[in-house]
């Protein structure tokens, strides 16, 4: 190379680039529609994308510009920012550095979500009266999310749990893209056909506007509509909207919140029939207490009025109240003992010594972490077996069989 040709570093370049980018471009304005909008909670800077039909552009909105905003930006809006071209240098990566952002329309998707929005709302789909309640103590709730996501590993490990008593039942299917609106609404009909699921989730984790459209459709909110199963829909994160949420029966913040409504403990289960068995309890006894008080103030009647066949005959009618309220008494008190004998057991098969002793192993990850599922470690990976009288080595060689799918 000639020695009078300059030679840059790659960093000596990028600091190059943006010098005479901001010398340049130091105060512009740009007009787009805001995708993949992102307000940091902890440093309160907005990070997003402004983009029209053919290019797109990184955009960043310091805390100490944006906190004087009249307005909230979100994702399908089209706005207006002046600001600085710079370089990121660290990536190679040209964004603006925003200091003023107005409104300066509404966005394509934008609009769509309001005109869905306004139709639907006028047919009454939002309305709360048919909202149906979720059930307290679901024996099996239905999934419709991408198995491979993190949403579902989420849910996944929050009802093992705090629920491991619960059938979960998944449909996995697109969340996002062609055909995810389609897929979603197929499964919240083949689980309606199912018949067997007491609540459904729907959702996904986080994402831009355009991510998250799927949730946005028509087919997908007039299914969730039509739903004879209660559906939660769990969409992104708590700032996300859509207008499944709108629809859905209860709408979750995040999916691992959806997880947490619907999972009751083992724990609460048994403080809750304790609970309903000391209010039976006192409920029958104090409808016996007036029972018997009643029946003492028709004796003293009887009494008094001397007829020796009206008192022979209302003594045997009391006799007769009497033994039923006793046989009423000792049934209610059985049925409860039954009840809880029952909890009892089925919460003595939870306790993991027991379930050893019947024949079943717990395996634990190199760190001691019980493995909940055959994704929560490789294949090669080794492994530990512990049985009701001793534990041993293991190797994972191949995957066989996972959460049960429908």
């Amino acid at each position: 190379m000639p020695e009078s040709q300059t030679q840059f570093t790659v960093s000596q370049l990028n600091t190059q680039i943006r010098h005479s980018l901001e010398s340049s471009l130091s105060n512009i304005w740009v007009r787009g529609e805001i995708s993949n909008f992102h307000h940091h909670p902890a440093s309160g800077h907005m990070y997003f994308t402004l983009k029209d039909d053919k290019s797109e552009l990184h955009c960043t909105m310091f805390r100490g510009n944006n906190q004087f905003l009249n307005f909230k930006p979100n994702g399908g809006m089209e706005v207006r920012v002046n600001g600085m071209v710079t370089l990121y240098e660290k990536r190679g990566q040209v964004q603006v550095k925003v200091l003023k952002m107005e409104p300066a329309g509404i966005g394509d998707l934008f609009k769509a979500f309001e005109l869905l929005k306004g139709t639907l709302a006028k047919e009454g789909l939002f309305n709360t009266e048919y909202k149906k309640p979720i059930q307290t103590y679901p024996k099996c709730i239905g999934l419709i999310t991408s198995a491979s996501s993190a949403a579902f590993k989420d849910i996944i490990h929050i009802l093992e749990r705090r629920a491991p008593h619960v059938r979960i039942i998944i449909r996995s299917t697109k969340v996002q893209g062609n055909g995810s609106a389609n897929d979603i609404a197929i499964a919240i009909d083949e689980f309606n056909k199912y018949g067997q699921v007491d609540t459904l989730i729907v959702g996904r984790g986080g994402g831009s506007l355009e991510d998250l459209w799927a949730f946005n459709e028509e087919i997908v909110a007039r299914k969730i509509f039509e739903s004879k199963i209660p559906i939660i829909s769990a969409v992104g994160h708590e700032t996300d909207f859509t207008i499944s949420d709108l629809v859905a029966d209860i709408r979750a913040p995040t999916p691992s919140a959806a997880a947490e409504l619907v999972s009751i403990s083992s724990n609460d289960i048994l403080t809750y029939c304790l609970e309903l068995k000391n209010t039976i309890s006192k409920n029958l006894q104090g409808k016996m207490d007036q029972y018997f008080l009643r029946m003492d103030h028709l004796i003293d009647r009887v009494l008094l009025q001397q007829p020796q066949k009206i008192i022979v005959r209302q003594i045997e009618k009391l006799n007769q109240f009497r033994s039923r309220l006793i046989h009423s008494e000792q049934v209610h008190l059985t049925q409860t003992k039954d009840s809880l004998t029952f909890l009892r057991k089925q919460i003595s098969a939870l306790d993991p010594t027991q379930v050893l002793d019947r024949g079943y192993t717990i395996a634990f990850d190199s760190s001691r972490n019980i493995i909940r599922s055959a994704i929560d470690i490789e294949i090669g990976d080794s492994f530990e077996l512990k049985t009701s009288r001793g534990s041993f080595g293991a190797k994972k060689i191949d995957d066989i069989h996972k959460t049960e799918n429908m």
